[in-house]
């Protein structure tokens, strides 16, 4: 490394976020969030213009939040890692999870995924969110596969009226999907 190089070192890494410490050739320091991506999904009834949106306890908020359904594109940040060193598609394992995640969260069997954006959190945290429009799917013969301790309801099919004031009106409280899933819906 030059000394016209910035020194780079993770200095904490836990199961899900890692920060990096950058500091600059002329000692400025700054720090790095990274979490692995995520998925979310909108998933759709286009003959009833509903979609279905889950309603989640979150201890972050100590409060249930409805919410896309979607999840970790990886369970571990070391699988992260690895995936980041390998020649991996990251759209092809958001993919992927996203189907999975529609038969968890969801109860639904997913026929095909469309990308429609990526969600990108900021500058010194990176948090990556991909999110996917579903028009083909069916119900899951199981039911939701929740995760131990997850607490999600999914039988909230709502009007994209109903999914517009909810958003306005603060009941969708993961802000960024939010403004996403507004975007979608001033689209139909």
């Amino acid at each position: 490394m030059s000394d016209a190089e910035p020194k780079q070192d993770i200095v904490f890494r836990g199961k899900l976020f890692e920060i990096e410490q950058i500091t600059q050739p002329d000692g400025r320091v700054f720090e790095i969030a990274r979490q692995a991506p995520g998925v979310r999904l909108i998933i759709v009834d286009q003959e009833q213009r509903k979609i279905l949106l889950t309603k989640e306890y979150r201890n972050e908020l100590r409060d249930w939040d409805y919410r896309l359904p979607g999840g970790k594109v990886f369970d571990k940040l070391e699988e992260y890692d690895e995936f980041r060193k390998s020649d991996g598609d990251i759209m092809e394992a958001a993919q992927s999870k996203a189907k999975g995640e529609g038969a968890e969260e969801a109860g639904v069997d997913i026929g095909e995924v469309k990308f429609y954006k990526k969600s990108t959190l900021g500058a010194t945290v990176e948090w990556d969110l991909y999110v996917f429009e579903v028009t083909k799917w069916q119900p899951h013969a199981k039911g939701q596969q929740l995760e131990e301790g997850e607490q999600i309801e999914a039988d909230n099919w709502v009007s994209y009226e109903e999914a517009q004031g909810m958003i306005l009106n603060g009941q969708m409280q993961e802000e960024r999907i939010a403004l996403i899933l507004l975007q979608w819906l001033v689209q139909q």
